[in-house]
């Protein structure tokens, strides 16, 4: 776990309407259990489904103009605000930039991204090289994790 850092849970990808309504990408499944967004600088007052997008409005935002202003703003709350998790669960935050490593705890390089491509979490692991490649998130390619580092299996990658 990475302490209370901030984690982004969205981001306004732009206005809707002229009333101060906002567009966001979401990168969580239930975002409305969160009502305080960037240390309480924002207020969220209400929110539902639109077309490949949330729409938002924030109690600070009351037009348009302010709503165009706040374009590439990432949404965040404290680590420490996000759902317990089960055995085996992790939060994307959490692995990102994690040291890979081998069982024999040899560096293979860093997680710098990770994607979904519909069958589950693909990590992307950068060696110290700049070489970059992809490995899935499962048991056999990575037994373990922790918040230090995680262990990647030789046969997905590792020298």
């Amino acid at each position: 776990m990475r302490g209370n850092a901030p984690v982004t849970l969205a981001v306004v990808i732009g206005a809707h309407g002229i009333t101060g309504e906002v567009r966001l990408k979401v990168f969580t499944d239930d975002l409305a259990r969160y009502k305080s967004f960037n240390g309480g600088a924002l207020t969220l007052k209400s929110l539902r489904d639109g077309t490949n997008c949330a729409i938002a409005r924030f109690t600070e935002i009351g037009d348009r103009n302010a709503a165009e202003a706040l374009r590439g703003t990432e949404l965040t709350v404290p680590r420490s605000s996000l759902p317990p998790l089960g055995e085996g669960e992790y939060y994307h935050t959490d692995l990102l930039g994690l040291r890979v490593v081998t069982p024999a705890g040899e560096l293979v390089g860093r997680v710098v991204t990770i994607e979904n491509f519909g069958a589950g979490d693909v990590i992307e692991v950068e060696r110290p090289d700049g070489a970059r490649f992809m490995v899935p998130m499962r048991v056999e390619a990575v037994p373990e994790w922790d918040g230090v580092r995680l262990i990647l299996n030789p046969d997905f990658g590792a020298p």
